[in-house]
């Protein structure tokens, strides 16, 4: 028995069956991962967009080491200079409005919980999302979640949300004709749906929209944000947005934040949001710990000075032009370092194995879709052998789905 398929056994005897693991990692470095066994493998993946500076960068474990010999956690009771200068460092980084105001929580989900609450405080209480979202897996932001399967048995602790048509303007100022919406909330890419851009115009018009109805728009970047697409923010990417600027109510962030360290936030910018909440009205006992902070401030340090959002729109338009020549990729879609492959036929599961056995740690979104979210610092010599494997990987996933389909029954 290998050292993966012990690791492997203890998983399945102990942990909750939520999850299928097929590897036992063990260590990073770069872009590239270990597991117990000692194979390597290339992360194209790093860990659902985590891991933007990728594994074990020296400047990132020497920033939160320092950190971890002074002070780890202290409560939301308590403030911390790591605390601090993360908040003036976002507030400058991102050019935000002096009325921003920050929270810092956990994970995505915990971003937008509270983002659920900054909208609920406004006094109504209809929330709008788009199909294909997806804000969480708690019962408030599971609720903006549109995929039925995830919500189905929960739904008696979910409030009232509406799922519109995917970009659709029209379907979206219909349903701003009600005077109990709240919030619309929006990805402007949506990553667990298989990397679907919002249309160009969409989040300016949207913008007029909720402002005319007294809405709020708030902007999911968990997995868009600390350039990801090229841009420390997504809608601040006019790729993706137009030339158009907007000012979104509320922006919630987490995955790259921390650079492998679980750290969120959530961005009340207008003063409408800013103003929602009070004390006692939300709270977190690790948010906003120094040792995340001090994770997500070297996070940031690291992708200024290398210079990281330049290179995520060149590997990416470089990367994507590659992959979109390849036999059995129909479509590319994405921007930066954030793409998916629209394949041929309903083959993903079987590419995501095949790649893995070839080195390469990918995912699929759906039966024909696999996703792609490495490193920032992916070199174009590894994203190109990635290319170079890929037909062969294809070729094997298609012919032994058909070596598996039930034979026809002769006529």
């Amino acid at each position: 028995m290998t050292r993966n398929q012990e690791h492997l056994a203890i998983y399945h005897q102990l942990m909750w069956p939520l999850f299928d693991p097929p590897l036992a990692l063990d260590h990073g470095q770069g872009v590239n991962v270990w597991d117990v066994d000692g194979n390597q493998y290339v992360d194209l993946l790093s860990g659902i967009g985590v891991n933007v500076i990728g594994h074990a960068h020296p400047k990132w474990v020497e920033a939160i080491t320092k950190q971890a010999s002074k002070l780890a956690h202290v409560s939301g009771l308590f403030t911390t200079y790591p605390q601090l200068e993360l908040a003036v460092t976002l507030a400058t980084t991102f050019n935000l409005p002096p009325t921003a105001r920050l929270f810092f929580a956990n994970s995505g989900t915990e971003a937008n919980e509270a983002a659920l609450k900054v909208a609920l405080r406004q006094g109504r209480q209809r929330i709008l999302a788009l199909e294909g979202s997806f804000h969480g897996r708690s019962q408030g932001s599971l609720s903006m979640t549109s995929k039925l399967v995830l919500r189905r048995g929960f739904e008696a602790f979910q409030g009232p949300v509406d799922f519109l048509p995917f970009g659709d303007l029209t379907a979206l100022e219909q349903a701003l004709q009600q005077d109990d919406v709240a919030a619309l909330i929006v990805e402007v890419i949506q990553g667990e749906a298989g990397v679907q851009q919002l249309p160009v115009n969409y989040l300016a018009q949207a913008r007029r929209l909720t402002s005319e109805h007294g809405a709020l728009l708030m902007i999911d970047e968990v997995q868009t944000g600390m350039g990801r697409t090229g841009t420390w923010l997504a809608y601040q990417n006019p790729a993706l947005v137009g030339s158009e600027p907007i000012t979104p109510d509320v922006v919630t962030l987490a995955k790259g934040l921390g650079g492998g360290f679980p750290i969120a936030a959530c961005i009340a910018l207008t003063s409408q949001a800013a103003g929602a909440l009070g004390p006692g009205d939300h709270g977190t006992t690790n948010g906003g710990n120094p040792l995340g902070c001090a994770a997500a401030l070297a996070a940031i340090d690291i992708i200024k000075q290398e210079n990281l959002l330049e290179h995520a729109v060149k590997l990416g338009q470089h990367w994507a032009t590659n992959l979109g020549n390849l036999p059995g990729v129909t479509q590319v879609r994405g921007q930066g370092l954030m793409i998916a492959l629209e394949l041929d036929r309903p083959v993903a599961a079987a590419v995501v194995t095949g790649a893995r056995q070839a080195g390469y740690l990918i995912n699929a979104t759906g039966p024909s879709t696999v996703r792609l979210l490495p490193p920032l610092i992916l070199p174009f010599t590894q994203a190109d052998a990635f290319t170079a494997a890929l037909p062969q990987i294809i070729a094997k996933a298609s012919v032994e789905a058909m070596a598996n389909q039930p034979a026809q029954e002769a006529v």
